[in-house]
C-alpha cells in the first residue's frame, strides 16, 4: 500500500470521527468498531494495540474493499 493510500484512509478515518454526521466513512467506521469490540471482549487480545490495529485494518477493508493483510 502506497503513502497516499494509507494518507487517504487516515483523513476518511478521521473525517468519521470528527463529523460523524457527515462523513462517508460513518458505516465503515460503525462496522469496525463493532467488531473490534467483540474481539476486545472476548478475552483473545493479548495487548491493545492489537485491538487497534484490527480496527484500523478492519476500517480499512470496509472502506477499500481489499484485504489489508494483502499488503
Amino acid at each position: 500500500m502506497s503513502k497516499t493510500e494509507v494518507d487517504e484512509i487516515g483523513k476518511r478515518l478521521v473525517q468519521a470521527v470528527k463529523f460523524p454526521d457527515e462523513a462517508e466513512g460513518q458505516e465503515s467506521f460503525a462496522r469496525a468498531m463493532e467488531l473490534s469490540k467483540a474481539y476486545a471482549a472476548s478475552g483473545s487480545a493479548t495487548h491493545f494495540s492489537a485491538v487497534a490495529r484490527l480496527f484500523y485494518d478492519l476500517f480499512e477493508m470496509f472502506e477499500t474493499g481489499k484485504d489489508p493483510r494483502q499488503n
